[in-house]
Formats: structure tokens, C-alpha cells, sequence
């Protein structure tokens, strides 16, 4: 197995379950942060129609992109 530097080395795109739109959670800066490193941040919550700027989807298996 690897260890998370190296599946993050290489990844793109990840996508964030439970990712809040309330800058003021940890969800938020995390994905924020993985953003502003080029990651594609993909959205996972059932409740946000947009979080940093990509659509949010309901569950996993409702994204229609691959995803690292």
C-alpha cells in the first residue's frame, strides 16, 4: 500500500466527501488547500449545489468523472 505523499503525488483529482461550503470548517480549508496545489476538487455532499467552484453531487457514485 502506499503511503498518502505518494498517492496524493499521484493523484489529480479527489474527490471530497462530506465537503462543507462553510469556509469556516475543516472540509473547506482542506479542499481549499488541495485547490490552490492544482488538485481538482470534486464536491460529495447531498445538501451544496456548488462548493469552491465545482458542482457538488450527492454520493460517489453519482460523479460522472473518474476520479483518483
Amino acid at each position: 500500500m502506499h503511503c498518502i505523499e505518494e498517492q496524493l503525488a499521484e493523484s489529480r483529482t479527489i474527490a471530497v466527501v462530506g465537503l462543507s461550503p462553510n469556509p469556516l470548517r475543516d472540509s473547506y480549508r482542506v479542499a481549499a488547500y488541495l485547490q490552490a496545489q492544482w488538485y481538482r476538487i470534486i464536491p460529495v455532499n447531498p445538501n451544496a449545489g456548488e462548493v469552491l467552484g465545482e458542482k457538488s453531487y450527492p454520493d460517489l457514485t453519482s460523479v460522472p468523472l473518474p476520479i483518483d
